[in-house]
């Protein structure tokens, strides 16, 4: 990283040789490129930050802009009064990329914390074996997420200071598994002791 002084005498280094064009320290000439070297050190400082902003799990000032983009907070997410679980947010939200699939919504329970296992439905046909269950009309689109009663969330290494030590609730699991539901589709929720 250049530094302050870099930029003065790479200025000086600019300038035409001759007794006029005085290079001494604390001349006019020095005191006037040593401002304006001030300033374009201030202007590459600022550009690393916007480099540094353009990653959503480094952003400090633009993480309210990241977030308005993507949709956060919601009910979804829950609190999110950590910068990190704010970042945090905002990257997985970035990455989602959507599914339909069981692993789909597995994978989406366990970045959440959940351990799940997904039950589909399928429709009582001709050629259905005896005792099966009669799964006819909206059973046809119904599928059930069973995960533990109470599931806790413990603090981890990497969580930031003043985070909780512990949550638990459903809530979260309930919300983001219903919002990235095919839209045709009923989800029951099952919780086992």
């Amino acid at each position: 990283m250049a530094k302050l002084i870099d930029y003065l005498t790479q200025l000086q280094n600019l300038l035409p040789k001759g007794v006029v064009w005085n290079r001494e320290e604390g001349s006019t000439l020095t005191s006037l490129l040593a401002g304006l070297a001030k300033e374009f050190f201030n202007v590459d400082q600022r550009t690393e930050d916007l480099l540094r902003e353009a990653d959503p799990s480094r952003a400090l000032e633009m993480l309210t802009d990241w977030e308005r983009a993507v949709g956060l907070p919601d009910p979804c997410t829950g609190p999110l009064d950590t910068l990190a679980a704010r970042r945090a947010a905002v990257v997985a939200r970035l990455r989602s990329q959507g599914g339909q699939s069981r692993a789909f919504f597995i994978a989406l329970a366990e970045t959440l914390g959940y351990l799940v296992t997904i039950t589909e439905y399928k429709p009582f046909v001709a050629g259905s074996k005896a005792g099966e269950t009669l799964t006819n009309g909206d059973w046809k689109h119904t599928w059930k997420v069973t995960a533990p009663e109470t599931t806790v969330r413990k603090f981890k290494a990497g969580d930031g200071a003043g985070e909780c030590l512990a949550r638990w609730g459903n809530q979260e699991l309930e919300c983001a598994i219903e919002r990235a539901k095919p839209a045709h589709t009923q989800v029951i929720f099952a919780y086992q002791g």
